[in-house]
């Protein structure tokens, strides 16, 4: 048996004939699954399908409206036409508010408090320079192009906004607000309310008998989701899980659970988008009245924003992530076409936000600690399109009033553009309402603001697609940083881990730093937070 055995299996190594059989069989079967070009491009559609109806959409959506444009509908036909595309805003801001709380929970939770410092300074760092710099380029093209001239000929009372635009709102009142925003009272209401200061006026004595007013102002909530109260909620209680230890396990669990759910509705809604978004840009188009005078009129300052926009977009931001990572910036980009599409639609760096966790997640590799902790806060704070939006529209301002801004006046808009922005609400025209706050600490007049809100819905656009690529730059600076640091504690620590691993087995009369090794040496479970912790 044995013999025969030995034979058989010589026979199988040594029989040439099989040997060639299978080789050319082989060679057949690779042969016949060589893709043809046919199948090259239905696998590139299969995998770039969102990609390309996504766009689609919005050429579409652009086709659409200027022929229905010509059919002169009412206000009420509309409405109707536009309601696929208010059913796509609504499922995108449903899904926000869990969104933000979840991923900003479980992120804080899977790193340590050092780590977590470090990694939110370099977001900070990384956000503040952008904004200045986005704020500087606005403000060089100010006056380089000079949008002011030649606006005259737009009369904002015809337009019928004046009435709709916040005044006399004090800057130090502002910033108030966006302190108490940071402190909600009610984490529930703070879901679908915000605060805001109101003035009440009192009537005051003064000498002589005379009769003065007085400008009180009273703390009020007007509609709006609180974001940057739960964004401060939700860090602090993801440390504060983490500092519990096993306790917190359980609920650490359960908002990763409830994140990866959120992540799931959020695939199947982006398959919405397209749909919605070629509606909402036909109805954007149908709604206005007067292209013609607003384009003559305001012309030059919807250049200017433009060109800001892509110098800071498609010069600056990719720069600055080529001089971290060394790496292409617009491959990296590539893979970020639906939010960018859905962000040119909507207007808005909240709803653009679901789309942006998973894009960037699937298409560039992003770690999900990185993406889900740094982007729904990058999505509030980070505001470099709206920087330029609101330092343009103050020049602007200045220049159509014949006012002269001195070195002083610049510096201030510089810096509380800078500030204003990280309260601007991420919606659409939430730039607008922070302009006021850039004319009233330069001492212009708000009565103008009617004009940026007649072209608004051209400018805002570009606006928020540069806001949302900021955002993602910076996850993918961040998630460069936390790899090469990894890289560099695996090196540093091979050598003492080969020595650790043979005592892992020891008695526990072991060293502290062995005992320490001990508990990395056993499998480490789901549970455990530790094994989830950024090199960072």
């Amino acid at each position: 048996m044995t013999h025969m055995e030995k034979t058989t299996e010589m026979n199988g190594h040594v029989d040439s004939p099989s040997c060639t059989i299978y080789g050319l069989d082989e060679v057949n079967r690779q042969l016949e699954e060589k893709p043809t070009p046919w199948q090259r491009a239905v696998g590139f559609f299969k995998r770039n399908m969102l990609v390309i109806l996504t766009v689609s959409g919005v050429l579409i959506g652009v086709g659409i409206g200027m022929a229905v444009r010509n059919l002169n509908l009412s206000a009420t036909q509309i409405t109707y036409f536009a309601f696929p595309g208010e059913i796509l805003l609504r499922m995108l801001k449903m899904i926000i508010l869990p969104l933000v709380v979840c991923s900003l929970i479980s992120g804080a939770a899977s790193l340590d408090t050092r780590s977590l410092g470090k990694l939110g300074g370099i977001a900070i760092g990384y956000f503040l320079i952008t904004t200045l710099i986005a704020s500087a380029i606005a403000i060089a093209l100010g006056f380089i192009i000079n949008p002011g001239e030649g606006a005259g000929a737009l009369n904002s009372n015809s337009l019928g906004l004046q009435d709709t635009v916040p005044v006399n709102k004090e800057p130090v009142d502002s910033f108030l607000d966006l302190i108490r925003n940071l402190f909600p009272s009610n984490l529930v209401v703070a879901a679908f309310r915000t605060s805001a200061t109101d003035y009440q006026t009192a009537i005051k004595n003064l000498t002589m008998g005379n009769l003065g007013y007085e400008k009180i102002p009273v703390s009020t909530e007007i509609e709006g989701m609180n974001i940057l109260g739960l964004i401060l909620f939700a860090v602090i209680l993801g440390i504060a899980l983490r500092k519990l230890g096993r306790e917190g396990e359980e609920l650490i669990r359960f908002f990763n659970s409830f994140n990866e759910a959120t992540m799931l509705l959020v695939s199947w809604i982006m398959w919405y988008i397209p749909v919605g978004i070629m509606f909402l840009v036909a109805s954007k188009i149908v709604e206005i009245e007067d292209v013609v005078l607003l384009v003559t009129s305001l012309g030059k300052y919807i250049i200017a924003s433009i060109i800001g926009h892509f110098i800071h977009g498609m010069i600056v931001l990719p720069l600055i992530y080529f001089v971290f990572t060394r790496k292409n910036p617009f491959s990296f980009l590539l893979g970020l076409i639906t939010p960018f599409a859905t962000a040119f639609a909507t207007c808005s760096s909240s709803a653009t936000l679901p789309s942006m966790i998973k894009c960037i997640e699937e298409n560039n590799g992003i770690d999900k600690r990185i993406s889900r902790f740094i982007l729904p806060i990058g999505a509030t704070v980070n505001m470099d399109g709206a920087a330029i939006f609101q330092c343009l529209a103050a020049v602007f301002i200045a220049q159509i009033n014949g006012v002269a801004l001195n070195a002083g006046q610049i510096f201030t808009i510089l810096v509380t553009a800078t500030a204003a922005s990280v309260g601007a609400a991420g919606v659409p025209a939430g730039g607008v309402l922070t302009i006021a706050i850039i004319l009233e600490a330069i001492g212009l007049p708000t009565k103008d603001l009617s004009l940026i809100l007649a072209v608004d819905w051209i400018v805002d656009r570009t606006t928020t697609v540069v806001n949302v690529e900021g955002d993602a730059l910076g996850a993918g600076i961040l998630h460069h940083i936390n790899q090469k640091e990894m890289k560099k504690v695996q090196q540093k620590s091979s050598h003492l881990n080969a020595e650790a691993i043979p005592n892992c087995k020891s008695e526990a009369e072991t060293s502290p730093l062995v005992e320490y090794k001990d508990l990395a040496c056993t499998p480490t479970s789901v549970t455990d937070p530790e094994s989830k912790e950024s090199i960072l």
